[in-house]
């Protein structure tokens, strides 16, 4: 049966209880003051304007729903078109437009647009741990993103805009059948590359694999060891030294980018990136059993569920267009 006929995707009703399970498991806890034990609901009645899902807290006298301190916090958007919403973004492997989601859930362009970014939000993970170790590999690669000059128009082409300058800096480390983190850099230089990398990969047991551009040579001294494939040389693969798993998840992050959104300002990036991680670190694998492939990790429904626990503490507000906006 296909994921999108379930029932909590056409009733609010089943979608506010199917929410309500999955981030109270134990019962309703208060946002406000974290209690547990006091909390009931108050019986929904439209006359006077008391929607249903409404709890007070025995505690601290607050009231609540589901949805408080969570990123669909004051949204007006039935909760089941969010859920729709969650499963299309982490279900399509190079993203959903905020123009495609605008006609499947009968909701302006701007709302779906609003949504999207919200449910980015969600997706971004905090960079707890380090990457390799044991001996693991870990391979480090940089892409840029921006309109090619020629694809421009004439007046607005800039011949100085060459190779990734103008272009926008996205820093990828992936550890070879673990997770990809990326990072948004102004420039790629070792001085950069060092910050990255110590913050991010346990360097003294973890084997480096990049191309042979300069910048990385300068940090090798940081790795059990480092292993370059020279492209210049058409060299892309030397025995187990390749960079074809984070160039793999760049082919990814760049179709979408191309093929589904078109265009990403650098105001934003640094979302669409996540979400590009967040399906990455939450995907669908093969692994070999006894000789057989079998499907292992994430299916659209469990990398859902997923994105939904990543709603809990995080707020996305914008401000006036005049005013700084905190991305």
């Amino acid at each position: 049966m296909c994921d999108l006929t379930k029932p909590e995707f056409t009733d609010e009703e089943l979608a506010r209880k199917r929410l309500e399970a999955l981030r109270w498991p134990n019962g309703p806890v208060c946002p406000h003051c974290g209690g547990i034990d006091r909390n009931y609901p108050i019986k929904a009645d439209a006359k006077k304007k008391i929607r249903p899902g409404l709890y007070k807290c025995g505690d601290c006298g607050q009231q609540f729903t589901v949805t408080v301190g969570t990123v669909f916090e004051n949204s007006r958007i039935p909760l089941n078109k969010w859920l729709v919403a969650v499963h299309l973004m982490c279900a399509s492997k190079k993203g959903v437009s905020s123009h495609q989601l605008h006609r499947m859930l009968g909701v302006t362009y701007k709302t779906a647009w609003f949504m999207t970014h919200r449910i980015r939000e969600a997706m971004r993970e905090d960079s707890t741990g380090l990457l390799g170790g044991g001996g693991k590999a870990v391979e480090a690669d940089e892409t840029y993103i921006g309109g090619k000059e020629k694809n421009k128009h004439r007046s607005k082409r800039n011949k100085q805009h060459i190779g990734g300058v103008g272009k926008q800096c996205v820093f990828s480390l992936v550890e070879r059948g673990g997770k990809v983190r990326s990072k948004l850099l102004p420039t790629v230089n070792a001085r950069n590359l060092k910050a990255v990398l110590k913050a991010n990969v346990d360097t003294k047991t973890t084997r480096l694999m990049t191309d042979g551009e300069g910048q990385y040579r300068l940090v090798s001294h940081l790795f059990a060891s480092h292993e370059v494939v020279n492209h210049g040389d058409g060299e892309y693969v030397r025995g187990d030294a390749y960079t074809n798993t984070v160039e793999g998840y760049f082919s990814l992050l760049k179709r979408g980018i191309v093929g589904t959104f078109h265009h990403v300002s650098p105001q934003h990036l640094g979302r669409y990136v996540a979400e590009f991680d967040f399906r990455y670190n939450h995907r669908e694998m093969r692994v070999k059993v006894d000789g057989k492939l079998e499907k292992s990790g994430y299916s659209d429904a469990t990398r859902a569920l997923m994105a939904l626990k990543g709603i809990e503490g995080k707020r996305l507000m914008y401000k006036p267009a005049d005013q700084k906006q905190e991305v």
